[in-house]
């Protein structure tokens, strides 16, 4: 994704091929690359640190940097980005989407990713086409295209942080997820129509089959995979299979004519909803922090990409585009069409569910719900890298991509504000009491499962201390549920959970102890550290969720 070179831009191939006889450059990019990772790292440390918007930072400090002569220019590859990076993005998004909660709501989460997304293709690309007539229908829907889908992780991140109702937290990842396909493939049809004369119902048909063959290619590769992983009893292979996973979906789709995007959608969502029958835990956990990290790094270094890309984008900007004012003017138009656009989509659907057929009356969403829906509109990383892949032949390329930019920054400003839209509509917080309750009573099915089936496999050799013991955990844990305490006092099992956690920090420190004494061996040491990590990872796992 990143080229270094100076005075101008160049790609990673032209860094690539020079490598045999320039090494230096070689290691340069090395350390750039590196360099960029730490710098990406300490910026999202310390804005989370501070309670700032590490995306606003990240895009921020890459601004300013651009800016220095000294920091050469970083290029980008289309082709690279497009299989690179975003079938990563969307596979670790999709993994963690509750297939459950997307089926449940399934209705509200496709007029929203698909519906939502065709009316903004349409509205922001006739408004762009109004305001810029010099570019034409084509790249203006092409446009429309690139900023019409929404950010998974700022909508998600400012979810969490403003305990917005389950029901609308559920609609808005799966927006989120799903609308990055549906934009995609847009935008892919409309950048037929930039290089070549087409025909409409050509166009439909390729549609169609996009997203059918999309659809059908990650059933597949999630259910092949699925059955191998299912055999696989290495942690380490098991994860290796997952990393190559979006990648095998995406390429065998666009070998075929599908939605690449959409395959890699439909096989992680799958495959997360299939994880814990065909995983071990030790391979789930390993696939958890193995997608975590590269979510994490890939999102974050996109921002600060895009911000080093500023420069070039500005200079750009003004040497073909309309002017200062004007150019103001037009980002405000495409800003405030961007807002008015969700806000009708979203109300109109509202309207259809509390005044529609029964069916939909049943499911409908409050007013309140619909505001809160219509606020959540933050544009972010697969907008700044669509816009990228459009070709050189759109008109006024440098300018769409400057737009983009303004887009996403307008709205990541917009999402500061969006915690106090939520206070304001005074919306129903998640009841954490009760999913606590909820959560300790499937683990008190769980253990009673688990008493009954040790009846069956007991034998003669089997000590009747170990046995009590097994016995003695499940009973503990149906007591606590059973009789919950009436005076005020801290549950039992949140009381165990605070003194196991103290406990096991001792623990910890004992064994860390001990290696620095030299008493034990380094497999031993490692060995009982994991035990420990373990314990401590389910207790975290069990716990309830802390109210904002």
């Amino acid at each position: 994704m990143l080229s270094l070179a100076a005075p101008g831009p160049t790609t990673l191939a032209s860094i690539t091929a020079s490598t045999a006889s320039a090494p230096l450059d070689t290691r340069l990019a090395v350390i750039w690359v590196v360099a960029f990772v730490l710098v990406t790292v300490t910026i999202t440390g310390i804005s989370g640190r501070v309670g700032w918007s590490a995306p606003i930072v990240l895009v921020a400090v890459g601004a300013v940097v651009s800016f220095i002569s000294a920091v050469p220019r970083i290029g980008i590859d289309p082709e690279l980005v497009l299989y690179g990076v975003i079938p990563p993005l969307l596979f670790a998004a999709a993994i963690r989407t509750s297939f459950r909660d997307v089926r449940a709501r399934n209705d509200s989460i496709l007029m929203l990713s698909i519906g939502l997304v065709a009316f903004t293709v349409v509205a922001i690309g006739f408004a762009a086409w109004i305001l810029m007539p010099a570019i034409g229908l084509a790249a203006a829907f092409a446009f429309g295209a690139v900023v019409a889908p929404t950010d998974a992780v700022a909508v998600t991140a400012i979810a969490g942080r403003i305990n917005l109702p389950r029901r609308v937290v559920t609609i808005l990842e799966g927006e989120s997820l799903l609308n990055d396909a549906t934009a995609l493939v847009a935008l892919n049809a409309s950048i037929a129509a930039i290089v070549a004369v087409v025909n409409p119902w050509v166009v439909a048909g390729d549609f169609v089959i996009a997203v059918v063959g999309g659809v059908a290619v990650g059933l597949a590769v999630g259910w092949v995979l699925a059955a191998i992983r299912k055999r696989l009893h290495a942690p380490v292979l098991d994860t290796s299979l997952s990393l190559i996973t979006p990648y095998l979906a995406f390429i065998a789709a666009q070998s075929f004519g599908g939605s690449g995007v959409l395959a890699v959608v439909i096989a992680g969502l799958f495959l997360g909803y299939r994880s814990p029958s065909i995983q071990s835990a030790e391979a789930r956990v390993a696939e958890r922090l193995n997608w975590r990290t590269i979510d994490y790094l890939l999102q974050n270094a996109v921002f600060l990409f895009i911000g080093l890309n500023l420069s070039a984008i500005v200079e750009g900007a003004l040497k073909n585009g309309p002017g200062v004012w004007p150019t103001v003017g037009i980002c405000l138009g495409i800003l405030l069409a961007l807002v008015v656009v969700r806000f009708i989509w979203v109300f109109a659907i509202t309207l259809l569910y509390r005044r529609g057929p029964r069916f939909l009356r049943s499911r409908g969403w409050s007013w309140r719900n619909a505001a809160a829906v219509s606020s959540a509109g933050i544009r972010g990383v697969v907008t700044l890298i669509a816009v990228f892949l459009l070709p050189p032949e759109t008109p006024q390329r440098s300018f769409l991509q400057f737009l983009a930019f303004v887009v996403v920054v307008g709205t990541l400003l917009e999402g500061l504000l969006l915690p106090t839209i939520i206070r304001a509509l005074k919306l129903p917080a998640p009841n954490y009491d009760q999913e606590h309750q909820e959560r300790f009573a499937l683990m008190a099915e769980a253990e009673q499962a688990g008493v009954d089936e040790l009846a069956n496999h007991l034998t003669d050799s089997d000590e009747e201390e170990v046995v009590e013991r097994l016995r003695m955990n499940s009973a503990f844990l149906e007591e606590a549920i059973a009789n919950p305490p009436e005076d005020g006092r801290e549950p039992r099992l949140v009381a165990y959970t605070r003194l196991r956690k103290t406990m096991i920090a001792a623990q910890r420190q004992a064994v860390l102890q001990a290696r620095r004494e030299g008493r034990y061996q380094e497999p031993a040491v490692l060995s009982v550290l994991a035990a420990i990590d373990a314990e401590e990872t389910a207790l975290k796992l069990a716990a309830p969720r802390k109210k904002a």
